[in-house]
């Protein structure tokens, strides 16, 4: 799959494009913007695809009608899932875990602005991204355990307890206790939390940011920041020596010295 941003439209989530900033939103607001097997589906193929899609530099994966996701949909997946064999369960965890992993490898960095309800599956969307901007009126719930399911669901114990760490994950997770975005601030959750009317500002403030940088650079970071998780400290190490070496031979890097000489703040082009 490959798509051009500025007209791709997807048949099951919303889409918007402009100056290097793509923009997701779940598109069921009456219904607080539950995920269906078809968004799941069609979330992970875009987000494998935008590792070749260079036009995309920053995903904000916004919040629609007041809230982020109240996760996957009573009616059109919990209730099929009751009836399902085993082969056909795993077939449909194994996919919604491909589409953090599709979060996580895409070259983008991804920015989650949490409104209102973020819980299951709409939770761990955020958890997944690389920064998190949420509203003073957000309210997360990684609630699996309240439907008598395991916390370990998409990655959960895995990358919570590496943002939040592993006794507040543990609570969260054994309890379906909600974190609230004072909480999730002071636990490194969130990395800011603004006024309801400010959220989206603060994530395009932040996007714009970052867009603006150095594109392959920041994407070496993330590449970086996912692969170093299971290395040694000496692996690692070298792994960060041949990553900037290979961030030393962009243009990037010649621009900002030429500007660093010319006392100019260095224009990023991505290459």
């Amino acid at each position: 799959m490959s798509f051009d941003p500025q007209t791709y439209k997807p048949e099951h989530f919303l889409w918007e494009f402009e100056d290097g900033i793509a923009t997701v939103r779940l598109d069921r607001p009456e219904r607080k913007n539950p995920l269906t097997f078809q968004s799941y589906a069609e979330l992970r193929d875009t987000f494998r695809a935008l590792t070749y899609v260079k036009e995309v530099k920053v995903v904000v994966f916004a919040p629609n009608g007041g809230n982020f996701s109240s996760g996957g949909d009573v009616h059109d997946i919990i209730g099929p899932l009751v009836g399902m064999d085993m082969t056909e369960l795993m077939d449909f965890t194994r996919m919604t875990g491909d589409l953090v992993k599709a979060i996580r490898s895409c070259p983008q960095p991804v920015i989650a602005a949490v409104d209102g309800i973020s819980a299951g599956a709409g939770a761990i969307i955020p958890m997944c991204a690389d920064l998190r901007v949420s509203s003073e009126a957000s309210k997360t719930y990684f609630l699996f355990n309240r439907v008598g399911l395991a916390g370990c669901d998409m990655g959960a114990c895995a990358i919570l307890p590496r943002i939040i760490g592993q006794g507040r994950a543990s609570q969260l997770l054994y309890t379906g206790k909600g974190m609230s975005p004072d909480e999730g601030l002071v636990w490194g959750y969130f990395n800011d939390v603004v006024e309801a009317g400010e959220l989206m500002e603060a994530a395009y403030k932040l996007a714009r940011s970052i867009a603006s940088g150095p594109t392959f650079a920041n994407s070496m970071t993330k590449n970086q920041l996912n692969m170093e998780w299971d290395m040694s400290l000496d692996t690692a190490i070298e792994a960060e020596a041949q990553a900037q070496a290979i961030c030393m031979q962009t243009k990037d890097f010649e621009r900002a010295y030429h500007a660093f000489v010319a006392k100019e703040k260095p224009v990023f082009e991505g290459n």
